[in-house]
């Protein structure tokens, strides 16, 4: 116990002490883990192994096919026409263009798989509309970046596709299987199909209290009404952008194409609605979505690389196992351990980037869920639905700065305002990690 004690010590404490000196975080964990490599007498070269292992994963090509996907929808125009579909339908409704910019969130997040994306192509559009619309700018911000963590958890999902990579290999104990039973296996397709439902419930909780507090604030819609002309317009503009995510997600549910090449087919569509449907997708534009492209994911490649290493050497010692006893020694109620996940969880995304969340607690805390008879499936739902409150809370909060950017309002207005949002949405995880069902029946219903 003293030696696993050490071994735990020497490798957060060092990654601690080296975030606190302000070093990046893939500095962290990869000296954090070379130094527990050299202090277990590895040899290094495993280290290098390990870690070139970690990036030659098929399905994490699907990470920067997704990314690009993402930046060529916004410059080809499909998010702008996602938008206005969404703004058509808010009508009169109290709250209704901030409750149309969570259902446009929803829609992206459908094309883009990503909460900063998602927050970006929204907000550049319904920002400015709502502050027309009377909308306080703090309120505006905050409603789009709390929807903006939608991206991360409607499919098809980044953070998904990192957890399902993070978790190949890993099987739960013969003693796991014995005590509950036959658990599912994690693939990405699966976590796609079981994200739908959650991701719903985060919407609908977004939606009840926009609609609370736009009867308090006095938001109200539209005066003109519905108006079947505007929807049919907004509809006919918007005919292909709709496609794209019935296309993508159809292509990957009736197994036509797997997650990593629905990434390409989605490129490949918006290359073709950009040039010569829409016409605005220019050659500058093409060039700057690869830029961000390439430099997203070199970023999380960086990391990947490096937080692979740390937890294998956690498995690999057994650290896991450890805490899992510690939890169970401090209760055996399934409610209370789900709830110290949870909050555990929201504390680290709150100071911890989504992606680097995942690498780095996936080995940690799943094989505690498998141990403690929680299905894979089900926790990597709940994993990424924590990461997407992540997104909303400070300091880190990446869509506050992104929704700050746009408005011009200060973080610490925004914080204020999306405090409701974040609330409403951990209920919202919590009923998710109670009621396994919600993640698990579309997948069995489905027949995966």
């Amino acid at each position: 116990m003293e030696y696993e004690a050490i071994i735990v010590l020497l490798l957060f404490g060092s990654f601690l002490v080296l975030l606190v000196l302000g070093a990046p975080i893939t500095v962290a964990l990869g000296v954090s883990a070379l130094a527990t490599f050299l202090f277990l007498d590895e040899n290094p070269i495993k280290f290098v192994q390990i870690a070139f292992t970690s990036v030659g994963a098929f399905p994490l090509m699907a990470l920067p096919a997704f990314i690009l996907a993402g930046a060529l929808m916004e410059a080809a125009g499909i998010s702008k026409r996602l938008v206005a579909l969404a703004e058509s339908f808010a009508g009169p409704v109290t709250g209704g263009i901030s409750a149309a910019t969570v259902i446009a969130c929803l829609f992206f997040g459908a094309i883009s798989g990503s909460g900063p994306a998602t927050t970006a192509a929204v907000g550049m559009l319904m920002i400015p509309a709502m502050a027309a619309r009377g909308y306080d700018k703090g309120y505006a911000s905050a409603i789009t970046a709390s929807s903006g963590g939608l991206g991360v958890v409607i499919p098809p999902s980044i953070p998904m596709v990192i957890f399902g990579i993070s978790a190949l290999g890993m099987n739960p104990s013969p003693e796991a299987v014995d005590t509950f039973g036959e658990f599912q296996s994690v693939s990405i397709p699966k976590l796609f199909i079981a994200g739908v439902f959650p991701g719903l419930l985060l919407a609908l909780s977004l939606l009840i209290m926009n609609y609370i507090l736009c009867r308090r604030y006095g938001y109200k819609g539209t005066a003109e009404g519905w108006s079947l002309g505007n929807i049919g317009r907004a509809f006919t503009a918007g005919f292909w952008s709709i496609l794209a995510p019935l296309v993508i997600l159809g292509g990957i549910y009736t197994g036509f194409f797997t997650p990593t090449e629905s990434a390409i087919v989605a490129i490949f569509y918006t290359l073709v609605i950009g040039f010569f449907v829409h016409r605005e997708l220019k050659m500058e534009n093409l060039f700057h979505s690869l830029q961000t492209t390439t430099w997203l994911t070199g970023r999380v490649l960086l990391i990947l690389f490096t937080a692979t290493v740390f937890g294998r050497l956690l498995v690999e010692n057994e650290i896991p196992a450890i805490i899992a006893e510690s939890m169970l020694n401090v209760t055996d109620n399934i409610f209370l351990i789900w709830a110290m996940l949870i909050l555990f969880l929201l504390f680290v995304g709150m100071f911890m980037e989504t992606l680097a969340t995942i690498l780095i607690l996936t080995p940690v805390l799943l094989p505690i869920a498998y141990n403690l008879g929680i299905d894979p499936l089900h926790f990597g739902i709940v994993m990424v639905c924590c990461c997407e409150i992540g997104f909303q809370t400070p300091p880190l909060g990446e869509n506050l700065f992104i929704a700050s950017g746009i408005s011009n309002s200060s973080i610490e207005e925004i914080s204020v305002r999306a405090i409701p949002f974040a609330l409403v949405a951990v209920i919202a995880v919590f009923i998710i990690a109670y009621v396994p069902e919600i993640s698990l029946w579309l997948p069995r219903a489905l027949g995966y």
